[in-house]
């Protein structure tokens, strides 16, 4: 088992402790602490993970998820997730879709772009359709379904920014182009 903190960069997971970034200083020019190596200098910057998903429909249903992992094992959600190293936005939201619904899609724009600073994590939403209506539960996915707007099954939805995304969906329906939204008026997406 591992003892290296969650969120901890790949670079220093296999460092020993007595190697590279181990010393909390502000940096010169900085204004806050940072992990720094005493050695050779080097900054761990520890940056916000990036979550990419979509809201995605088909003749007028939404495709969502039940997860099959933690957190919110059980809830319905976007097929959505981390940004990987060295991957664009938009191929992360497709490759998301693919792992969670085994679903291709075509993005149509970027719906919204939410700021969850509780958990140092910034959301990019696209709308999105299905290419060919197919569809089904991918490796961390218990189910995948669509919803007609009225069989959306809200109280069981995993996370605010779910909420958030639909009701953006919602709000752009039908538009041919469409600008960003963000989180509505005093939510930061606590439970």
């Amino acid at each position: 088992m591992s003892s290296t903190p969650p969120g901890t960069p790949p670079q220093s997971r296999s460092l020993p402790r007595t190697v590279g970034p181990r010393l909390a200083a502000i940096p010169e020019g900085d204004d806050r602490e940072r992990l720094t190596c005493p050695d050779c200098g080097f900054i761990e910057y520890a940056n916000p993970k990036v979550v990419v998903g979509s809201v995605v429909y088909w003749q007028e249903k939404i495709l969502l998820c039940r997860r099959a992992i933690n957190p919110r094992h059980g809830f319905w959600t976007l097929p959505a997730g981390y940004l990987e190293l060295n991957e664009t936005a938009q191929d992360g939201a497709l490759r998301e879709a693919r792992e969670e619904a085994c679903a291709r899609i075509a993005l149509e724009g970027l719906i919204a772009v939410y700021n969850i600073p509780r958990l140092s994590q910034v959301q990019l939403i696209f709308r999105a359709r299905l290419v060919d209506g197919a569809f089904a539960a991918g490796a961390e996915s218990l189910d995948a379904r669509l919803f007609d707007w009225d069989e959306i099954p809200w109280s069981e939805l995993a996370f605010p920014s779910v909420r958030w995304a639909l009701g953006h969906y919602r709000e752009i329906a039908g538009a041919e182009s469409f600008a960003a939204r963000t989180n509505p008026a005093g939510e930061t997406g606590d439970f």
